[in-house]
């Protein structure tokens, strides 16, 4: 950061994290939500949707991660501050990201299960073997959102933290499309 105001590449870095904070909340709002949870090809095909929509955040999150820490390698002179917080968010949301992942990865097999239990003959334990699956399913899916919301919360702290090493003066109100990144 200088004197005049931040640093293009940091505005860069903190626009990269609300934009995956942005990605990782539109997949948990795509989720059915508990009372939308039933045995409907539907279903299966908005989890198959989000599973690859995830799967591929998780990827970017690695690869960015693994990009920035590369930049620090060949580059120690560049490193800002800015930039070791983002590879370091990039890194902590990669956990709460794959454990979401894991997740759906039990929804779909909870899923399966409905489905198994659908071609069985009704009876009081059948009934109760129902209602136990449904129940993991809606489990699953509470897990998955609460998990992407802690990334995404992560993600916008760390893009809306500063540290400025010396006294500077106010920085300039972030341009329009800076801040319209950041609202849903």
């Amino acid at each position: 950061m200088s004197l005049s105001g931040p640093d293009p590449s940091d505005l860069d870095q903190q626009a990269l994290l609300h934009s995956l904070a942005d990605r990782l909340g539109s997949v948990a709002d795509r989720l059915p939500l508990p009372d939308q949870i039933r045995l409907d090809p539907g279903v299966s095909e908005i989890l198959d949707d989000e599973i690859r929509h995830l799967a591929g955040l998780l990827g970017y999150l690695a690869g960015e991660h693994a990009r920035l820490h590369r930049a620090a390698a060949n580059y120690p002179s560049r490193l800002t501050v800015t930039g070791r917080r983002t590879a370091l968010a990039l890194a902590s949301a990669a956990e709460p990201t794959g454990a979401a992942l894991a997740a759906l990865g039990h929804a779909v097999h909870h899923l399966g299960h409905l489905a198994d239990l659908a071609h069985q003959p009704p009876s009081p334990a059948h009934a109760r073997s129902t209602a136990a699956v449904h129940q993991g399913l809606t489990n699953c899916m509470r897990e998955v959102r609460m998990l992407l919301a802690r990334a995404a919360k992560d993600l916008r702290t760390a893009a809306d933290t500063r540290t400025a090493p010396h006294a500077a003066p106010p920085y300039p109100a972030p341009a329009a499309s800076a801040a319209t990144s950041r609202t849903r």
